[in-house]
């Protein structure tokens, strides 16, 4: 059966940060939609300026957490600020907690973790600038490309992409994780 695999993302989104891994695991056979908050194309960032414009596969609200295997969470600043926002993108985060299915989140992505209130007692890395937030929400932060904890896999930047792309395709190939929680 193949894997699908939501990609959440909203406008501001590091482009790099959602390419590199829909392309590394497409290439695994992977299904991957790109869910936003609305089905219209959303803009990326690209390092210091706006970049690519993306088609987006389906709005949230005509998908759950059921529909896929995993999900993942592209940084940016703008991007995971954009999405904590929403109740909708809260519940559906945590529902894939709730269903022991893997998560990963890059860089910035973290924020809406931490809004989903799914960080509590997890071992997590991010982009530096959020470990105060990560360490205040009850995880424990460290310095290092990759950090896998049961099925969540978080990186700190596009510099790790190959780590993080590789241990997130390594966690959707084993599947549900008894002790994902939320």
């Amino acid at each position: 059966m193949k894997k699908r695999i939501a990609i959440l993302a909203t406008n501001g989104f590091e482009e790099s940060e959602l390419k590199s891994p829909k392309e590394a695991m497409e290439k695994e056979g992977f299904q991957v939609d790109i869910v936003s908050l609305k089905k219209e194309k959303i803009k990326s960032w690209d390092v210091d300026d706006w970049g690519k414009e993306y088609d987006v596969d389906y709005a949230l609200q005509d998908v759950t957490a059921k529909d896929y295997n995993a999900l993942v969470l592209p940084g940016g600043v703008i991007n995971p600020d954009q999405l904590r926002r929403h109740d909708d993108v809260l519940i559906f985060v945590r529902d894939f907690f709730k269903q022991s299915k893997p998560v990963a989140a890059i860089c910035h992505a973290a924020w809406t973790l931490i809004s989903a209130e799914v960080v509590e007692g997890r071992t997590m890395t991010s982009f530096k600038s959020i470990k105060k937030d990560l360490e205040n929400a009850g995880a424990l932060w460290v310095d290092e490309p990759v950090v896998v904890d049961e099925a969540l896999v978080t990186s700190r930047n596009p510099d790790d992409l190959d780590a993080f792309n590789a241990k997130v395709i390594e966690e959707i190939k084993e599947g549900k994780h008894d002790l994902q929680h939320a």
